[in-house]
C-alpha cells in the first residue's frame, strides 16, 4: 500500500494539495483538501480492467468553475433548509439563500470549498487522509464553533471508509455528507440509466416543487421509488410520475433506511460488472441521478450531461430542523457528532 502527495492547484494563493492512496490489489483513491473532494476511485470491473468511478476534474480551475459538489463534503448541514432560517434555543439564524429562497449544502462558501489541513496516515493493512477544520461561530450564519474531522481510510480488501467526527462549544445544526457522483461503467463511456440500485428502504420523502421535503412519508411498494428488489436508474427517469418529473426526470428524494450496516445500499452495473456496496449508520439516504447536471463543460474530455453519474448521500434528513417527526440534527454544546459510511468495491 502507498500513498503519494502531489501539489493540485491552487485558490486564493493557497496550496491544494492531492493524496492518492493505492491498495495492494491496485484500487486507487485520490481526494485533494480543498473540499475534502474525491476526485478519483479507480477499481477493476469483471475483468481486472481497472478504471475510474467517479466523476470529477484534473485542475483546481475546473472545480471552482463548474463543480455541481462532485466529490466534495457538503456541511455544516447538506441538503437544504426552508427559507434560509431556523430557529434554536428560542433564536433565530439566517443563512444564505442559495438555492432560490432556501439554503442548500451549507452556504455560498461551505465546507466544500475551503481548504482543510490533512495529515495521511499508514497503518497495518490501511491507510488514509485525517482532514481537520475550524468552523468558526456564525460561519454561513450558523452559531458555534465546531472542529471537525473527516477520515478517509482505504484497506486491501477494496473497501474506502469515510468517517466524520465533530464536537461543537455551542447547540448547533450539523448533517455532513460527500457528494460524490458514481459512474460503475469506467471511464464514464456511459451514463447511469442501465445501472441497477437495490435499497433496503421501503419509504421516501415526498418534494414539494422548490425540492423542499413536505413532511411526507410515502411508502414506495409497487412505484418507481421501491427499489427493495433493484430496478435501474432510467424507470424514475421515464416515469410519468410528478415526483419524478419535479425533481427533472428522476430522483433528488431522501430514502429512509430499514436497515444499517448491513449492505443496505448496492449500485451495480451489468456491461462492467462493478458493484458498489454502501453501509452506514445514518438514517437515510438521498439519491441524486445528476437529472440537473448542465452541459456547458466538459468532464475529463466527457462532455457533460444529465445522468453522467448519481449521487447517494447518506445523511441525516434535509430540512429536519423544521420537522419534528424527523430524527433531529442538532448536535449539542460538548456532544460528538460521529457518522461512518463505507464503499466496498466488487464485481459480479
Amino acid at each position: 500500500m502507498k500513498i503519494i502527495k502531489d501539489l493540485f492547484g491552487q485558490v486564493d494563493g493557497q496550496n491544494v494539495y492531492a493524496y492518492t492512496l493505492t491498495n495492494d490489489r491496485g484500487m486507487e483513491v485520490t481526494s485533494i483538501d480543498y473540499g475534502c473532494i474525491i476526485t478519483r476511485i479507480s477499481t477493476p470491473d469483471r475483468e481486472g480492467q481497472i478504471e475510474n468511478v467517479v466523476l470529477g476534474f484534473d485542475s483546481i480551475e475546473e472545480y471552482v468553475g463548474h463543480s455541481p459538489y462532485f466529490g466534495a463534503v457538503c456541511g455544516r448541514v447538506a441538503g437544504r433548509i426552508k427559507g434560509a432560517q431556523f430557529t434554536l434555543n428560542n433564536q433565530t439564524y439566517t443563512l444564505a439563500q442559495n438555492d432560490g429562497s432556501n439554503h442548500l449544502h451549507g452556504g455560498i462558501k461551505g465546507y466544500d470549498k475551503v481548504i482543510w489541513k490533512s495529515e495521511p496516515f499508514e497503518e497495518p493493512n490501511k491507510i488514509g487522509v485525517v482532514f481537520t477544520y475550524h468552523s468558526f461561530d456564525g460561519e454561513e450564519g450558523y452559531p458555534g464553533n465546531v472542529s471537525i474531522q473527516v477520515t478517509y481510510t482505504l484497506t486491501n480488501d477494496n473497501q474506502f471508509a469515510i468517517d466524520y467526527q465533530a464536537i461543537p462549544d455551542q447547540d448547533t445544526l450539523i448533517n455532513l455528507t460527500n457528494h460524490t457522483y458514481f459512474n460503475l461503467s469506467g471511464n464514464v463511456k456511459s451514463t447511469i440509466k442501465e445501472h441497477q440500485l437495490t435499497l433496503k428502504s421501503k419509504q421516501y420523502l415526498s418534494l414539494a416543487d422548490d425540492l423542499m421535503p413536505t413532511g411526507e412519508f410515502v411508502d414506495s411498494e409497487d412505484t418507481v421509488f421501491d427499489f427493495t428488489n433493484g430496478r435501474k436508474i432510467l424507470d424514475g427517469i421515464h416515469s410519468n410520475l410528478k415526483q419524478n418529473q419535479l425533481a427533472g426526470n428522476g430522483y433528488d428524494h431522501p430514502f429512509l433506511l430499514d436497515k444499517n450496516q448491513d449492505e443496505e445500499i448496492r449500485l451495480e452495473d451489468e456491461q462492467s460488472g462493478r458493484v458498489l456496496i454502501i453501509e452506514t449508520n445514518e438514517p437515510s439516504v438521498v439519491l441524486y441521478t445528476g437529472n440537473m447536471i448542465s452541459e456547458d463543460f466538459s468532464i475529463r474530455n466527457v462532455p457533460a450531461e444529465k445522468y453522467l453519474g448519481l449521487c447517494l448521500e447518506t445523511q441525516g434528513l434535509p430540512d429536519a430542523i423544521h420537522h419534528d417527526h424527523f430524527p433531529s440534527i442538532i448536535v449539542k454544546k460538548g456532544t460528538e457528532y460521529k457518522r461512518r459510511t463505507t464503499y466496498t468495491f466488487t464485481t459480479n
